[in-house]
């Protein structure tokens, strides 16, 4: 791949790859300062569970670098910046969990050292995230190729490539991982409506690999289940509740569903900062709701009447008993998900 999806770029700016451009131009913004960082996520300029969670982090290494040196100054920068960028996106837990690694850097030390090191800190967790991320998607990559045959025909939804992430990525680095093995890999591809992450995204880095790949709509994947032999379903993630419950984007829950009725197994790439052992089940993971415009219209063309009245969630709950196994940077996860994944946790 020749692009990086974020990057940090001295002094004090975060580089991203603006993926509202994709697939037409590769187009690159500059955040200087925690508004830039909270409205690249809130637009989806920069999306991907882990990548947010990056991107949240190094908003933090930027609002401490724009502090006063005082020590309530520092404080108050550093309070205001956390609260901006976990309110930017309410469903993937990753951004959340990125803040809190960073919170507990800071937070202990600011009364005890100087504003220099408090920065310096900071600074080095948000790189160490970004280094381990990148660790993560090789892991998860390496665990799920080993899950398909040799010839394999594999259905994909969303995107949860290198744009996703830090490198890599999480479900298509196994498609990806398991191609460069050596395995003929060939991809069914959602166009993952509303806003043709799929189409725009998945597809691109598909073809940047040399994956062979067919783009379909969402509502094709019962044909194709049932007229060809389909292998796998590999998916990512927003957030996994303790029983397995898993929120990602809308869309997936139809997948599992047919996937079950035709015997495909439905396999979730999850890097561990992903799931969220606090959250009980699904039914308590909150649903981003966005604008209406993304689904009446495609682009800045009109496809619905004026006045149309939309319900556009950005996520639905795929039910633990839907899906197969979760693939994480720990291993693989079967059921009983409630036992396993905390089982997971505490030996990890």
């Amino acid at each position: 791949m020749t692009f990086s999806s974020l990057e940090w770029c001295q002094p004090g700016t975060l580089r991203i790859l603006d993926q509202q451009h994709l697939p037409r131009q590769l187009e690159y913004r500059d955040c200087h300062t925690v508004a830039d960082v909270v409205e690249v996520i809130t637009t989806m300029a920069v999306r991907g569970a882990p990548a947010i969670g990056v991107a949240a982090a190094y908003g933090m290494v930027i609002a401490a670098q724009s502090a006063d040196d005082s020590t309530d100054a520092m404080r108050t920068a550093l309070e205001d910046a956390d609260a901006q960028l976990r309110a930017s996106r309410p469903t993937a837990v990753n951004l959340f969990w990125a803040l809190d690694q960073i919170r507990a850097v800071w937070s202990p030390e600011i009364a005890e050292q100087p504003a220099s090191e408090v920065r310096a800190a900071i600074e080095r967790a948000a790189a160490s995230l970004f280094e381990d991320d990148l660790k993560v998607n090789l892991a998860i990559s390496k665990a799920g190729a080993e899950l398909l045959p040799h010839d394999a025909l594999v259905f994909h939804h969303c995107n949860t490539g290198s744009l996703a992430t830090t490198g890599y990525g999480t479900a298509l680095g196994i498609i990806r991982v398991a191609h460069e093995s050596g395995k003929v890999i060939s991809v069914l591809v959602d166009e993952t409506r509303p806003r043709l992450q799929g189409a725009k995204l998945t597809a691109w880095e598909l073809q940047e690999l040399g994956i062979p790949y067919r783009l379909v709509v969402d509502g094709a994947s019962g044909h194709f289940m049932r007229t060809e032999t389909v292998h796998a379903c590999f998916v990512g993630c927003d957030r996994v509740a303790a029983n397995g419950d898993t929120a990602n984007k809308i869309g997936t829950y139809n997948l599992a569903v047919v996937a079950r009725h035709h015997g495909v197994p439905f396999y979730v790439a999850a890097p561990w900062s992903s799931i969220d052992l606090i959250t009980a089940t699904g039914d308590q993971i909150p649903i981003e709701e966005r604008s209406a415009r993304e689904v009446t219209h495609i682009e800045d063309i009109s496809v619905a009447p004026t006045g149309a009245i939309v319900a556009n969630p950005a996520f639905d709950i795929t039910p633990a008993e839907l899906i197969t196994a979760f693939v994480t940077e720990r291993g693989l996860v079967y059921p009983p998900f409630t036992e396993n994944l905390a089982n997971q946790a505490t030996a990890s």
